[in-house]
């Protein structure tokens, strides 16, 4: 059933392909988020005020098992009311995240869907007809909001840097049989504007791993249809590099002395862009998040990715990126919610991964994606700027 707005709220149309989704709209909050956040306000009332801030500020709603697909008609339809009581056309972001053989290189948040076949005919077609087609079901009864969709964090990516791993190699033909397929359904919809994750600068800051994943994005892009079919590219994703400037000499993971000069996700975005334009892709636009790289020297080691210590709420999700000395990115964004734990740090636990017990690592620590309220309350206290 198609839900209804509330009589005398008629919906407002979408921000049209080939605008900036993010400006211009009202961003959908999430309720089930405020509900966690209040968890730590209720355990930390001194904390109120400051906490309370965060419940304001909207995360994705990332589709990480086949069995939440349900769930989007809810958040869809929280969307559509939340932006009948606005001036503004309501914005919704969501994380299509659910691939075969899901982050082949990690055990943290390994994925539903195995590939059992060297092919992984099984697990493609399980993406595409139970995933994907579904998503698409849900999709095409809300038209009338604009949605981001944030597409398979971590995937591509590892197909540039992680074919020495055995799991990776073997969904090399999955992640881009399945990534471009999610590209050429979602692109039937007006209102859907992609971001397809590109990693970070930390990861593919360095010039050979670079052009390898520009390679990789070209071939699925025209296996979907072509670069226009997308919006752009989504960097950081739940990850911790500094966000900095054009303009900033900082270089808190000292990647510049071995020769990789994305010392920050913005001037990542700038070398990106010009070894995309060299490849003949053109015309993208992207978004970092800035969920919790608020401490630009968090870390003992840049590689350590797992619910770090010290680390605190970055740059509220905004449009006004002009500071970044780039007219490309789009906005800052919290894809990630902050709180939500990056995976456990118990060594018995069937997902455990090591990244888990490094000692940047706040533990003890939750399965992935559980709430985690005393990280959460450490990432307020250290937001910068602050809250």
């Amino acid at each position: 059933m198609t839900p209804t707005l509330t009589p005398g709220n008629p919906p407002k149309s979408p921000i049209t392909l080939g605008s900036n989704p993010f400006s211009g709209t009202q961003h959908y909050v999430n309720p089930h988020y405020t509900e966690e956040v209040d968890i730590s306000i209720a355990a930390n009332p001194s904390l109120s005020t400051k906490l309370a801030k965060v419940k304001a500020f909207p995360s994705a709603f990332w589709i990480d098992k086949m069995e939440v697909i349900p769930q989007l008609t809810t958040i869809l339809t929280q969307a559509r009311q939340q932006g009948a009581s606005g001036s503004k056309p309501i914005m919704a972001a969501i994380v299509i995240y659910d691939l075969p053989a899901r982050d082949c290189a990690a055990y943290a948040s390994n994925g539903e869907i195995p590939c059992a076949d060297a092919e992984c005919v099984n697990g493609i077609n399980t993406y595409k007809t139970n995933y994907i087609d579904r998503i698409v079901e849900v999709l095409k009864t809300f038209t009338d909001i604009t949605i981001v969709a944030i597409i398979e964090p971590d995937s591509l990516p590892n197909l540039a840097t992680n074919l020495g791993v055995a799991k990776c190699v073997t969904a090399q033909k999955a992640y881009k049989a399945c990534v471009a397929y999610a590209i050429n359904k979602l692109s039937t919809m007006s209102n859907i504007h992609m971001y397809v994750d590109a990693a970070h600068g930390g990861w593919l800051g360095w010039e050979t791993a670079r052009t390898a994943a520009v390679n990789i994005f070209a071939e699925v892009l025209t296996n979907a249809g072509g670069a226009n079919k997308i919006r752009g590219f989504a960097t950081n994703v739940a990850n911790y590099q500094p966000l900095g400037s054009m303009f900033d000499t900082a270089d808190p993971c000292n990647l510049a002395t071995q020769f990789n000069f994305a010392t920050n996700e913005v001037k990542y975005v700038g070398l990106l862009e010009t070894s995309l334009v060299l490849k003949g892709i053109t015309g993208m636009r992207y978004i970092i998040d800035t969920g919790r790289n608020g401490v630009i020297n968090a870390r003992t080691d840049c590689s350590n990715w797992c619910n770090i210590n010290r680390a605190g709420l970055g740059v509220p999700p905004t449009s006004s990126t002009s500071a970044s000395g780039l007219s490309i990115i789009d906005a800052y964004f919290w894809v990630k919610p902050p709180g939500e734990s990056d995976g456990t740090s118990d060594s018995t636990a069937a997902r455990y991964d090591i990244h888990c017990g490094s000692s940047d690592s706040v533990k003890p620590a939750p399965e992935a994606g559980n709430w985690f309220s005393s990280y959460f309350v450490m990432l307020a206290n250290n937001a910068n700027p602050s809250l």
